[in-house]
C-alpha cells in the first residue's frame, strides 16, 4: 500500500509532528508499504480562488492554478492512505495544509458546477497526526471535527487522529512512549485498511 503524507510544519527536521510521523512511517515501511512525503512549507501552494474552473472537466482535478498541487493531486489519487501531519495553530492545522485541503475539496469534488458531478477521491482513507500545546482532546478537537465533516462531504473514509501534547519548548518532546504510540497508531491504521474500514 502507498501512503501520501502532507506534512505541514514550518520547523522541518526539528518538528515534533515530524518526530511522530517518522515513527508512524517506520512501522508502515516495516510492513512492506511505501510512502511519499510532501513537505508543504517547501512547496508553492496557492489558495483556492473559488473560480470553479476545475468544475468544467470531471476527468481529473484540472485546477487552473499551476503550482505544486498538481503533483500532490496525482499522489493523493494514487494512494491507499492520505496522512495529514500538522501541528495545531489556533485550533486548526497550519496554513499550507488548510490551503491544500481547500484546493482538494474543490478540484477533487465535482459538486460545484452547472451539474453535480462525482467525488474523484471517493473511498480514499484519511488519517491525521498532530501535536498541540493543550491536551489533544481540547487542542485538536476542532480540526478533528473539521476533518470528519470534510470526509463525509467528499465521501472519504475517516480512520482517525493521533496526537500528543507538548507543554513547553523548554522540555524535550519525544520519548519512547510517544514513539511506541505512533507506531501503534500506524498498526491500527493498517489493520483498518486491511479490514476495508
Amino acid at each position: 500500500m502507498k501512503c501520501c503524507v502532507l506534512f505541514a510544519s514550518p520547523r522541518g527536521e526539528q518538528s515534533n509532528t515530524r518526530a511522530l510521523m517518522t515513527e508512524f512511517l517506520e512501522a508502515w515501511h516495516a510492513a512492506g508499504h511505501t510512502s511519499v512525503v510532501h513537505s508543504l512549507y517547501d512547496l508553492t501552494i496557492r489558495p483556492c480562488l473559488a473560480c470553479r474552473g476545475c468544475q468544467q472537466d470531471w476527468s481529473g482535478p484540472n485546477c487552473v492554478i499551476d503550482d505544486d498541487m498538481t503533483e500532490i493531486f496525482a499522489d493523493i489519487l494514487s494512494c491507499d492512505l492520505l496522512l495529514l501531519a500538522s501541528p495545531i495553530y489556533n485550533w486548526y492545522c497550519t496554513a499550507p495544509l488548510k490551503a491544500a485541503m481547500d484546493r482538494c475539496i474543490y478540484a477533487l469534488c465535482k459538486y460545484y458546477g452547472e451539474e453535480r458531478g462525482p467525488s474523484l477521491w471517493e473511498g480514499k482513507a484519511v488519517a491525521a497526526i498532530t501535536t498541540c500545546g493543550y491536551q489533544v482532546e481540547k487542542g485538536a478537537d476542532v480540526w478533528q471535527e473539521g476533518l470528519r465533516r470534510s470526509c463525509k462531504h467528499a465521501r472519504l473514509r475517516w480512520l482517525g487522529l493521533y496526537g500528543e501534547r507538548h507543554r513547553s519548548y523548554r522540555e524535550p518532546f519525544m520519548d519512547a512512549e510517544k514513539a511506541q504510540r505512533a507506531r501503534d497508531f500506524a498498526r491500527q491504521i493498517m489493520t483498518q485498511l486491511a479490514a476495508g474500514e
